[in-house]
């Protein structure tokens, strides 16, 4: 029996200016539209910065990742691809 390995590949970035839930969706939706993400989860640090954790099966490039987050209206302050 032949079992499919499967890459999961998680990416951790700061962002800065989310303050509720509205804003932890905005910034879902948009970088849950990247090519190649899988799933995206954020810890809401109001009044912080919050970090966000990218799943995908291959890297995502940064600059996907930060464009979606501008989008949303946010910035990123750090992070790892």
């Amino acid at each position: 029996m032949n079992e499919a390995t499967t890459n999961v590949v998680r990416a951790h970035y700061l962002v800065s200016g989310m303050t509720c839930s509205h804003c932890v969706a905005s910034v879902t939706e948009e970088i849950s539209a990247v090519p190649g993400v899988q799933s995206v989860s954020v810890s809401l640090n109001a009044g912080g910065d919050s970090t966000v954790m990218v799943v995908s099966s291959a890297p995502v490039p940064v600059d996907d990742v930060r464009a979606a987050i501008a989008e949303a209206g946010y910035e990123m302050v750090s992070g790892q691809g």
